[in-house]
């Protein structure tokens, strides 16, 4: 089987695999794609919190991003953590300058552990920067409710944030619901032409180290496949909850997913 398209990765590296780069390559190389990455910070963290963190030099972080745009190219972008301002203008330069498409942004701000990843600065020239760039965003509630200001705790509140979000410059938003405190879980894809919403029963469990990096790296190894939104929020969101319930159950806190879940896209009902 060879790779059927290219996926630039921007985000930091987890030294435990179970999130960031690591699992982005995983997810990217399960789907069908081909994994390159431009690494923005170096983390050591495991499955019970993240106990430093280390930005890499600007000018290599630039230097990573060029060398492989120069070469090899890409079909679609995932960014995850961005860490600073200095790596949030030189994204935003390197995608006006390559005028990159499909660029999915995971606006990570929180770890698991609760460790905050990002300063205020950060988010202001993310949403000022970034997002306008962005054709899908796909932040979880409480990145939601620090982007918009909104307090959400039901679906109507989901879709305002969502509407609000699209209003920042974001192209879609997929506004993934897990945090709710309910047993049915909506994750709701909003444009502005349309509302989406996957329903699922949630999920009962601890493995859940990576879940926001894999889903977007998913989406966008299938958007650079050149499926549609609607389709490749379908398979990405199955296959994150396939990883989930087939998850090692390695580490003693928040174990990471299984990133070679076995399920065969063609037989996935979209």
């Amino acid at each position: 089987m060879k790779p059927k398209s290219k996926i630039l990765i921007i985000a930091g590296s987890d030294s435990s695999g179970g999130a960031g780069i690591q699992a982005d390559i995983k997810t990217v190389t399960a789907l069908g794609g081909y994994a390159m990455t431009a690494v923005t910070a170096v983390t050591s963290q495991n499955t019970k919190g993240v106990k430093s963190i280390a930005s890499v030099p600007i000018k290599n972080f630039q230097k990573q991003l060029t060398m492989v745009l120069d070469d090899i190219g890409t079909n679609a972008v995932k960014i995850g953590m961005l860490h600073n301002t200095k790596v949030i203008k030189c994204v935003y330069k390197i995608l006006k300058k390559y005028k990159l498409k499909k660029v999915v942004l995971d606006p990570v701000m929180i770890a698991k552990s609760g460790t905050k990843l990002v300063s205020n600065n950060s988010i202001k020239y993310l949403k000022e920067l970034i997002f306008p760039l962005s054709y899908l965003v796909t932040p979880n509630i409480p990145e939601a409710e620090v982007l918009t200001g909104y307090s959400i705790s039901n679906q109507e509140q989901m879709i305002r944030a969502g509407k609000k979000i699209i209003t920042m410059g974001a192209k879609n938003v997929l506004l993934k619901g897990g945090h709710l405190k309910n047993k049915m879980i909506f994750d709701i894809l909003v444009s502005k032409k349309e509302i989406k919403i996957f329903p699922k029963r949630k999920i009962k469990t601890k493995q859940t180290h990576g879940t926001g990096c894999t889903l977007s790296s998913a989406l966008a190894t299938c958007l650079s496949q050149k499926k549609n939104i609607y389709k490749s929020c379908k398979i990405s969101l199955k296959y994150v909850d396939d990883a989930i319930l087939t998850a090692p159950g390695y580490g003693k806190g928040f174990g990471p997913l299984n990133h070679l879940v076995s399920f065969n896209l063609r037989k996935t009902n979209v």
